[in-house]
Formats: structure tokens, C-alpha cells, sequence
């Protein structure tokens, strides 16, 4: 079992991830972040060694997020990683915080301890929209992910700590709203 630690979007705007992750599904055998039972979210590190406990993982996070309110988050392309499988993403529009939330996550657990993509240097900011892209259908998705033109804009307002497969939040926090 892994162990991940992420930002969530439980806002009503995340509705706007979850319509690509609709339309992601047409390339997919079956639909998979609709399977997930799990929101939009940004993952920053995930642990598979039983050598980092979930306390530790979150401590990380609530030390990183201290001082963090709710972020509008921008998407304005939607990219891919390679695979197999082919794995279709929305890129975040450079955001200060999530790389330095990412710093502190690192400096406080070894990132020899996370998945290679996710340790500095390798990690790429990204929300996942569709993780299992047929191979009939590649050329498709990356065409749809070429073509993707628009802008949104999703609020993240939850910090967690979750196991997974299946996905079981083990610890969360609500962020507070930003101060206008």
C-alpha cells in the first residue's frame, strides 16, 4: 500500500476537472479517476516504503502548509506522460507555493524515500485527468490534449494524507480562506 500526501479540491469549482476527467474517459477501457472516489488534487510525494508512517507523511504536509489558505489554481494545457500508459494531465500555471510546499515536504522525509517522479528535480506539478489511456486511442488523447484551448480555474481548499489502493484519506485539513 502507498501513502501519498497531496492538495485538494473539494470546492464546487473542481466540477471543471471532473468534466475533463469525463471526457478523458472516452480514451480510456474504463474510467479511471472517476474510479478513484477521490477528488482533484495535486500529489507531492508519494511514499511506498512501510519505513514512512503516515504521521511522519503528514506532519510533513502540515508543516509545509502552516500558513496556507485555499489557492486558485489556473489550467490552461493539458499535457501527457508518456507511459505506457499514456497518462493525460492539466498543467498548473506556475505557482510559487506548490514548489515551495514541495521544498519543505523534501527537506523534511528523504526523497529517497518517495517515488523517483516525485523528488526534486523530477517532480512535475500536474493533476491527473485520465491514467489509463488505451493504446488504440493515444493518438486521439494527445490530440484532444493539443486542442485544449481554455482556461479554468479550480479552488483547492483541503491538505491530506491518504493510503491507497483503494484511496482512504487518513488525515485532512480544510484550509482556511484567503483573507481579501
Amino acid at each position: 500500500m502507498a501513502l501519498a500526501i497531496n492538495l485538494r479540491a473539494d470546492h464546487v469549482s473542481a466540477h471543471q476537472i471532473e468534466q475533463l476527467w469525463d471526457q478523458v474517459a472516452e480514451f480510456e477501457d474504463e474510467p479511471s479517476m472517476r474510479s478513484l472516489g477521490y477528488r482533484p488534487h495535486l500529489t507531492f510525494a508519494i511514499y511506498d516504503s512501510p519505513d514512512i508512517e503516515a504521521k511522519t507523511a503528514w506532519g510533513a504536509m502540515q508543516s509545509a502548509s502552516s500558513n496556507g489558505v485555499q489557492m486558485p489554481i489556473a489550467f490552461k494545457r493539458i499535457r501527457w506522460f508518456a507511459g505506457p500508459p499514456l497518462v493525460l494531465w492539466a498543467e498548473p500555471e506556475a505557482n510559487e507555493t506548490l514548489g515551495r510546499w514541495h521544498a519543505s515536504i523534501s527537506a523534511a522525509i528523504d526523497p529517497a524515500y518517495c517515488r523517483p517522479h516525485y523528488r526534486p528535480g523530477a517532480w512535475v506539478p500536474h493533476c491527473t485527468l485520465g491514467t489509463g489511456i488505451a493504446e488504440p486511442k493515444t493518438k486521439d488523447a494527445i490530440a484532444f490534449a493539443q486542442s485544449f484551448d481554455r482556461r479554468i480555474e479550480v479552488t483547492f481548499d483541503v491538505v491530506d494524507c491518504v493510503l491507497f489502493p483503494p484511496v482512504r484519506v487518513v488525515a485532512q485539513r480544510e484550509l482556511p480562506k484567503r483573507v481579501p
